[in-house]
């Protein structure tokens, strides 16, 4: 593919994900006039509305799997780790915003999925057995703590390094004044 059909791509699955997120009924040439392309070009890519959905998800997910690796969640430090992973999901959550709920019964999804979760749960419990998190907690307490704190970091106004900054020192020290 060249290097403007890439990039054209690009801009739709993002401009995609973006409106889907405002407007989940909105309709691939209001897509394609907000991405700036014919919507010609977008068929040529999707035969359907259900093909771009699925292709806006795949990219949400690939980009999710690039963060965790980045992260280094098994072998870095964890608060090192920690922040590599928050900082690289606010990006993910900022650049494909778009939640595509129906998608997760999709079995390869689902399985891609349910690798990342395993990656995280894997991580805290690590960080967990080296005593940076406290271990009487109730299971999955720290996960959905850890993907609510993203969800707010990820709606900052501030850039992803200082949202991350804010997450993490949430998760490791709390609110507390004392």
């Amino acid at each position: 593919m060249r290097a403007d059909a890439l990039r054209n791509l690009e801009t739709v699955l993002t401009t995609g994900a973006r409106m889907l997120a405002a407007d989940p009924a909105a309709s691939i040439g209001a897509i394609a006039a907000e991405a700036g392309v014919d919507r010609r070009t977008v068929y040529r890519h999707f035969a359907s509305r259900d093909e771009l959905l699925a292709a806006v998800y795949d990219a949400r997910l690939s980009a999710v799997e690039e963060a965790v690796d980045r992260a280094r969640l098994r072998e870095a430090p964890v608060p090192t780790a920690l922040h590599r992973y928050a900082e690289g999901i606010i990006e993910v959550n900022r650049k494909w915003p778009v939640e595509l709920t129906r998608m997760r019964a999709e079995p390869s999804i689902q399985d891609r999925r349910g690798r990342m979760i395993a990656e995280v749960n894997a991580f805290i419990a690590r960080a967990t057995e080296e005593g940076v998190f406290r271990a009487d907690v109730p299971e999955g307490w720290v996960y959905h703590l850890l993907i609510q704190l993203l969800h707010l970091a990820s709606r900052q106004p501030s850039s992803p390094t200082e949202a991350a900054d804010l997450l993490v020192g949430t998760l490791l020290h709390g609110v507390g004044a004392a």
